[in-house]
């Protein structure tokens, strides 16, 4: 067990001391750190031993005075130094299981870990927890975590999980609200399961649970073609039902606590709500108001557009079909300017399936198969397509492979929520 650097932050204590990539902390006042959670409060400490083990195996001790606030200016492989807690459940909804042989192996880690939730946002279903665990996040006030219900209804949640220790979802609630730790709360709708009546009784149980939940993001399952559940795909009548039971729901609590992800407005041929309607924006990652900050963020930036622009500009947007509708409206726009010419390349999900409509899920083969032979100057794609840090699609597929492939410059649009780097693009 080891915490591995992979970054030493310029001007820091550790580059000081010499820490290098790929070295380990061992211990920190005579203590090993199992994860960031224990690095932190072990840092606070002014003096500060650290052991440390040198990539040739060397072990050196450095003894540090700070202030307690200091940091040593490192980052790591992993927020978890020790084993990541894995999923022990095998829930019919698991995108992981829809997966085929021969990704990267990442794609196939199923971590169900309390840890990573509370530092990462990460979902846990809370069904793996030992008495030490509940232990430390009472006494750490580790909170919020993000928690996947699906269900309060036990039976039904066994059934979804295929776990027995799913049923407990209740008891899990009341030692949370017991404990004070807030919550931010999951709910995967798969149609003829969780839905209806049943979504209705998982929302009446939330009331009793309000004062902890923060909020409540309901996506719909994803399902790739290589599923074996038989699971329903999305309804434009179900995802206008869920819209307004979300809505209802929010009424009775008088609060906007639960939110549609938009694929459900875009389903149900439904507006995107105004920002009011996500409160903190705390459920991003799930797609949830990501359109409605991209969105405003335009319609602020839009009125600085040059009439003309100096030299004559051709950007090809590559658009996931969750996209298509806002990116049409924000294409025209550009194009209004003189010199300037944008088209949008709407993507089908030909690894995963139709069924899948979002960015983050396109590979670099799909770009390839689909756009070749198409005379593109300058691809404009979002960095939710590749791995973090990285210049890989999940195919393994780089982004200088694309730019080879398609004979085009391809430029990443880091800032998913801002159309701020497609206007420097323009200026």
């Amino acid at each position: 067990m080891a915490a591995v650097i992979s970054e030493v932050l310029n001007d820091s204590i550790a580059q000081e001391l010499g820490f290098q990539k790929g070295d380990k902390i061992l211990s920190i006042n005579g203590e090993k750190p199992q994860d960031m959670i224990d690095y932190r409060y072990m840092m606070c400490s002014e003096d500060t031993e650290i052991e440390l083990e040198r990539t040739n195996g060397d072990i050196e001790i450095f003894e540090i005075e700070k202030d307690f606030d200091d940091d040593l200016g490192v980052v790591f492989e992993s927020a978890v130094f020790d084993r990541i807690k894995p999923c022990t459940n095998h829930c019919i909804f698991c995108f992981v299981d829809q997966q085929p042989k021969g990704l990267r192996e990442s794609l196939y880690i199923k971590d169900d870990d309390y840890r990573l939730s509370y530092l990462q946002g990460t979902y846990v279903t809370l069904t793996n927890l030992t008495p030490k665990d509940r232990e430390r996040i009472e006494n750490l006030h580790l909170g919020p975590l993000y928690v996947s219900v699906h269900t309060t209804n036990p039976t039904l949640r066994v059934k979804m999980l295929s776990n027995p220790k799913a049923a407990n979802i209740i008891e899990d609630l009341k030692w949370l609200k017991k404990a004070g730790i807030p919550i931010h709360a999951q709910i995967v709708l798969c149609p003829g399961y969780n839905d209806g009546a049943e979504l209705e009784r998982t929302f009446n149980d939330f009331e009793k649970f309000k004062s902890i939940i923060e909020s409540v993001a309901i996506v719909p399952v994803g399902i790739t073609r290589f599923h074996k559940n038989n699971l329903q795909t999305l309804t434009k009548e179900n995802a206008l039902h869920v819209i307004k039971q979300v809505e209802n729901f929010n009424t009775k609590v008088k609060k906007h606590l639960a939110m549609a992800s938009d694929e459900f407005f875009l389903k149900a041929d439904y507006p995107i709500p105004d920002k009011k309607y996500y409160g903190s924006f705390s459920q991003l990652e799930d797609g949830v108001g990501a359109l409605r900050l991209l969105m405003d963020d335009f319609e602020k930036r839009k009125k600085k557009l040059p009439s003309k622009l100096k030299t004559p500009l051709e950007l090809t947007f590559a658009v996931a079909q969750s996209s298509v509708k806002i990116f049409k409206d924000i294409i025209k726009t550009l194009n209004s300017v003189e010199n300037c010419h944008c088209e949008i390349a709407e993507l089908k999900n030909g690894f995963f399936g139709d069924n899948v409509t979002v960015a983050g899920l396109i590979t670099g083969q799909d770009l390839i198969n689909q756009l070749k032979g198409k005379n593109i100057k300058t691809l404009v794609l979002p960095s939710i397509m590749l791995r973090p840090f990285s210049n890989d699609f999940l195919d393994n597929i780089t982004v200088e492979q694309v730019e080879q492939e398609l004979s085009c410059k391809v430029i990443v649009i880091k800032d998913i929520y801002s159309t701020g780097e497609i206007f420097e693009l323009l200026m």
